[in-house]
């Protein structure tokens, strides 16, 4: 078991720090201490979830509901390209470069939150079909889906941490603009991704 757990933990890691637009989200959220605890809960939580509904045999019918993923490509790549423009608008306006931005409700950091967790396809694909898939030939399944599981809670976590060290160092408005930009990049280029199928 416990060498399938290694493997889980190391191809989930893999995996999930891969999927740039919900970390350069977690990060900006963590960045501006708009609840980031709770944004990094949601979305390991909902990497548990899915993590463990591929381990119950939901990847292949996932993987075979084609208009059901093309309806989430699009709808992922318009709310990341709507994040983008937020992003780039931060960047160009210099009033709303701080740590301490505005405070949004906790309703929206929610619905951001799962909106950019759960509208993104490549989440399901990575961690539903591959890791189920991976996970079904290994010696100990309930291993490896346990350490993807902790990887995804120890990224989360350690990226909001990390956020949260580096808050106070980042105050100058033109580090600010660099942070959004590259943010607005980012997602803007995982949009691309999703529209190009």
């Amino acid at each position: 078991m416990l060498s399938s757990a290694i493997q889980g933990l190391g191809t989930g890691a893999a995996l999930i720090v891969a999927i740039g637009a919900q970390n350069a989200f977690v990060l900006g959220q963590g960045l501006r201490r708009r609840s980031p605890w709770l944004v990094a809960a949601i979305c390991s939580g909902c990497d548990v979830l899915l993590i463990a509904l591929g381990g119950l045999g939901l990847g292949p019918l996932i993987a075979g509901q084609a208009t059901l993923m093309q309806l989430a490509r699009w709808g992922g790549a318009a709310f990341l390209l709507w994040q983008a423009g937020h992003a780039w608008r931060r960047a160009l306006v210099p009033s709303a470069l701080t740590a301490e931005a505005t405070p949004a409700t906790r309703q929206r950091v929610v619905a951001a939150t799962l909106a950019v967790t759960l509208l993104n396809p490549q989440v399901y694909l990575d961690t539903v079909v591959m890791l189920g898939a991976i996970g079904a030939v290994q010696a100990s399944p309930m291993g490896f889906y346990l350490g993807a599981m902790v990887a995804s809670l120890l990224w989360f976590f350690a990226l909001v941490a990390a956020a949260g060290w580096l808050a106070p160092r980042l105050a100058h408005p033109a580090v600010w603009r660099v942070i959004d930009g590259l943010i607005g990049t980012v997602l803007i280029v995982v949009a691309g991704h999703l529209l190009g199928g």
